[in-house]
């Protein structure tokens, strides 16, 4: 009954938890390569219920994954210092996508056919979510996605967490074009996700009035984008709609501005550049820059307070939260939910249990589709300020439903899933 109440009481009562049980220490190093969390690895199947965390700790998504990490084994710790799931330990097995979608598949199926763990955590790419996505469906496992992505999906084992198209990229094109501009230049990395999301701008901006002035691809990883710059300033578009992921968004923003252009010259909003990835490019180069999410660690609300003192707490003060840090955290203590609700790990038990499952996270109450298996998000278009924070300029008042396919749109009928 004990740990019920937790869940239903929410992360106040669970800070207070850990301060009894001494838990959540000041631990700098990322949860990936911490020496308690991997002896706990270690520990039998029948000590506790096994969970596979499957995220890039090297390679060029290291930057923005391993922060994942961290949220989740810390939700995990949160969880099993209030009792646990169903009276057992959460067991975290972690393993490394390397930033390479082969690799995810592959871990994917070890924690699923040799590991025996109840649910995966990973990914961030649509690439290594797609890569994992017939694994789950071949060996009926259950990945929790922590990540925005393109949409043109909804698997029947994978819970998507983070937003889905309606609830980050289009309501921010809309957005951009009625405060911002009608000439929107898209940039993003070669690959599912910004090809996709750039396929459904396309046709939003022809629907609203808007109109594509140049539209670029370089591979994950690259650093050169002298070009790509050059190309921007003769089109002079209003907005530039950033698509790119991981370091390369290190190179792009530097290069942008050592061109002499800032934010004041030209609006760049990004769908994956967030509070942690700000920390790596740097304040001084994205200050007024602007980004779509639906959390930022300035979202004000009494379980998000609670959510960054805790996480400073353990990983340091210089630490930040961003949305998909948030989406991973919420991620597991949604499945704790739903397992405690299903009284069983069960993956078909587990399933029915979620649907329209509502927790108060710290981006607001969440609840899960039951029919799409994402949940109901409030839609932010924030600016970075000079110390790294958003400021929140837009929101969309209360969640927005999901709708992965795009149902609700005219404009969006001829676009297809693409595998």
């Amino acid at each position: 009954m004990k740990k019920r109440l937790f869940y239903q009481l929410g992360l106040l009562l669970v800070a207070f938890a850990l301060v009894l049980a001494g838990c959540g220490g000041n631990n700098n190093e990322p949860a990936s390569t911490n020496g308690e969390a991997s002896k706990v690895t270690d520990a039998p199947a029948e000590d506790g219920i096994k969970v596979g965390i499957l995220h890039s700790q090297s390679g060029t998504m290291a930057i923005s994954e391993v922060s994942v990490i961290d949220a989740e084994m810390m939700a995990i710790d949160e969880i099993n210092a209030a009792g646990g799931v169903l009276g057992k330990k959460i067991i975290p097995v972690l393993e490394d996508g390397a930033s390479d979608w082969p690799t995810f598949a592959e871990k994917a199926r070890k924690l699923i056919s040799e590991d025996k763990v109840a649910t995966v955590f990973g990914g961030w790419t649509s690439a290594s979510r797609k890569a994992m996505k017939p694994v789950f469906e071949e060996l009926n496992g259950l990945l929790w996605y922590p990540v925005q992505y393109e949409g043109l999906e909804a698997s029947p084992n994978i819970f998507y967490t983070g937003a889905t198209t309606n609830q980050q990229i289009v309501p921010s094109v809309t957005w951009l074009l009625e405060n911002r501009g009608k000439k929107f230049y898209l940039l993003g990395s070669d690959y599912v996700f910004p090809r996709t999301a750039n396929l459904i701008i396309k046709e939003q901006l022809k629907a609203e009035g808007g109109e594509l002035v140049g539209e670029e691809y370089t591979p994950l990883g690259h650093t050169d984008y002298a070009t790509i710059i050059s190309k921007i300033k003769e089109a002079k578009p209003d907005v530039v709609y950033n698509t790119l992921n991981g370091d390369s968004n290190v190179a792009f923003f530097k290069q942008l501005k050592d061109a002499g252009i800032t934010s004041k010259d030209i609006t760049t909003l990004s769908v994956s550049v967030a509070e942690e990835e700000i920390r790596g490019i740097g304040v001084d180069v994205l200050e007024g820059h602007l980004a779509a999410w639906n959390y930022y660690q300035t979202t004000d609300t009494p379980t998000n307070k609670t959510f960054v003192e805790n996480y400073k707490k353990k990983y340091g003060d210089e630490r930040v939260t961003a949305d998909p840090i948030e989406a991973g955290y919420t991620a597991v203590y949604l499945w704790a939910a739903a397992v405690e609700k299903a009284g069983s790990t069960d993956v078909a038990k587990v399933k029915e249990a979620a649907k329209d499952l509502e927790w108060d996270a710290p981006e607001g109450k969440v609840k899960i589709d039951g029919e799409t298996q994402h949940i109901y998000k409030t839609v932010r278009i924030g600016e970075v300020q000079s110390d790294g924070q958003f400021k929140e300029l837009w929101n969309s008042g209360e969640a927005v439903k999901p709708d992965p396919y795009l149902k609700g749109y005219d404009w969006a009928a001829s676009i297809q899933p693409t595998e």
